[in-house]
């Protein structure tokens, strides 16, 4: 039943293999892979193939840790809908009631979910064979890498399975699932580029200890998902579980959210126990006490937690002990907020598609601005409030430590900069909800175009100072910078206090940080305009 006889499984298989989106991802992967390779191929007339060239391990290196990137934020989206998807596509109750056990339904759901993602993982080995006789690296190094690879990638897909057990909507357990993986994934980043020097520890480490305590985890969190489906608490209207906040607030561990009190009451507000006034937008009063809360706050609660925690460590390290290094706590914010900020904004206009009432709201007497800014204005202020819970260790540092004082443009600049994210983040997620057709999809082409804009241009700016090469070359690449707001934040003007040699960071600061805040200005303005647009012409807007 788990693996030959699994109607899950197989079903599942079916549904993801024979897409054309399955063949167009393969051959993206590959021709993404193959352009690192070839970007960063030893340019050397000859090659002394008896010694170990530093560009030939270079290259390897950032082979194995791109596609680890890659494919560990990959795992999270083929997997966090497996469950979630049904019960929005209300077949989560006919699931349950199948004869299946419940471990088998989450055996198939996982392997189902990561089977396509490692056949992306085993296409790209006759490319890695291409790169091995450069030398520089040992055939087991390369088996080693690819142990940990394929680990990792079931370790994420589990993760995300058991968030999908526990929300009824894909986008809230793909946020949560993301949040977790994360700092996992710069940890084992940060773990192997430390330990290049080592490479008999970084072999056991990778074929011996993280296996054994990764598939550990595997288990126990694929019994977690099946013990959820064995004594589901959301069956019964749909599969959404009806919340009684009062009930929910006595039995939440942790931080508990109250509507009444501050600052709680800035993203969840209370009940509504009044009219809606004369000349207001009732597409605001909508959003304002709308469902973001009415499937209860445990992704809230969740994000919350995981992000003070996480911000704590950061926020004594970088502006206590490494001062200069302060923009790293702002590169934590924005990631955070990428994460989080989009999800609560993809479903602004697909929610209304999937609850087929999209056709109801065009024919209302409503503006398409004030359709617009009913829904963005609401959600774009949770997004800035969970943010902003993070500014507040930045705050303190530059209050507490003098060596911000002479240094109050840049910490200003740090929160304006941080504040445009915020809104960039939100608009962008906004208009691919108004154009895409499902709140996943909406969600996940958010971060593709994100990742795109924020994270692309500085990783070619880095990769082309680690394999040196000419100037010209890095100075048409940082151009693309202006584009990245983790650019702008290293183009900020530090002086002496926390800079060492007495040196402004980088020359480009004018270029760099206003370039940026034209460029999200523009973004915003043309995204605002196309959407308005499509909504005037109500074509593709339909519930069908």
């Amino acid at each position: 039943m788990y693996i030959l006889e699994n109607p899950v499984l197989q079903r599942e298989l079916l549904v993801n293999l024979r897409t054309k989106r399955a063949f167009a991802l393969l051959a993206l992967y590959q021709i993404l892979l193959a352009a690192v390779v070839i970007a960063a191929w030893p340019s050397d007339q000859r090659l002394d193939l008896t010694s170990n060239p530093a560009s030939a391990t270079k290259l390897v290196n950032l082979f194995f840790l791109g596609q680890y990137v890659i494919a560990s934020l990959m795992a999270p989206s083929f997997a966090a809908g497996t469950i979630a998807g049904e019960k929005e596509r209300k077949t989560y109750e006919m699931l349950l009631a199948s004869p299946m056990r419940p471990g088998a339904i989450v055996f198939g759901k996982m392997v189902a979910s990561l089977t396509h993602l490692g056949m992306l993982i085993i296409g790209s080995l006759p490319i890695i064979v291409l790169c091995l006789p450069l030398g520089g690296v040992h055939v087991y190094e390369v088996l080693a890498a690819y142990l940990g690879l394929i680990v990792s990638v079931i370790l994420f897909g589990a993760i995300g399975v058991m968030c999908s057990s526990y929300f009824p909507r894909t986008s809230s357990a793909l946020v949560v699932s993301y949040l977790t993986i994360l700092p996992l994934v710069i940890g084992a980043c940060v773990l192997w580029g430390s330990l290049g020097a080592d490479g008999y520890l970084r072999l056991k480490l990778a074929t011996v200890v993280f296996p054994a305590f990764g598939l550990a985890a595997v288990i126990l969190m694929g019994a977690a998902a099946a013990g959820r489906l064995l004594y589901p608490p959301d069956v019964g209207s749909e599969g959404k579980e009806v919340i009684d906040l009062e009930r929910e607030a006595e039995d939440a561990v942790g931080l508990v959210i109250q509507p009444d009190q501050f600052p709680d009451r800035l993203f969840a507000p209370p009940k509504k126990d009044e009219m809606m006034a004369d000349g207001a937008n009732p597409v605001y009063d909508k959003e304002l006490h709308s469902e973001i809360f009415s499937q209860g706050t445990l992704m809230l609660r969740l994000v919350i937690q995981i992000s003070i925690l996480l911000a704590i460590p950061m926020m004594g390290y970088f502006l206590f002990f490494q001062q200069q290094h302060a923009p790293w706590f702002c590169v934590y914010v924005i990631v955070f907020n990428m994460l989080v900020g989009p999800s609560f904004l993809a479903g602004s206009i697909t929610s209304e598609r999937e609850r087929q009432t999209l056709d109801l709201l065009l024919t209302t007497p409503l503006s398409p601005l004030q359709i617009l800014w009913g829904k963005f204005v609401v959600r774009f202020r949770i997004s800035v409030v969970l943010t902003g819970f993070l500014l507040w260790p930045l705050i303190l540092g530059a209050g507490l430590n003098t060596a911000f004082w002479t240094n109050i443009v840049a910490v200003t600049l740090m929160f304006l900069i941080v504040g445009m994210v915020c809104l960039v983040n939100c608009v962008v997620a906004l208009t691919c909800s108004m154009f895409a057709r499902k709140t996943s999809i909406a969600l996940l082409t958010t971060y593709a175009v994100l990742l795109l804009i924020y994270v692309v241009p500085p990783a070619l700016s880095i990769v082309t100072r680690m394999l040196d090469m000419p100037a010209n070359t890095i100075s048409d690449v940082d151009w693309v910078g202006v584009a990245s707001p983790f650019s702008a934040l290293f183009w900020l003007p530090l002086n002496e206090d926390l800079v060492p040699d007495n040196r402004v960071i980088n020359e480009g600061f004018l270029y760099g940080v206003f370039g940026y805040f034209g460029f999200s200005v523009a973004l915003v303005f043309g995204a605002t305009m196309a959407m308005l647009l499509k909504l005037r012409s109500r074509k593709g807007l339909s519930d069908g």
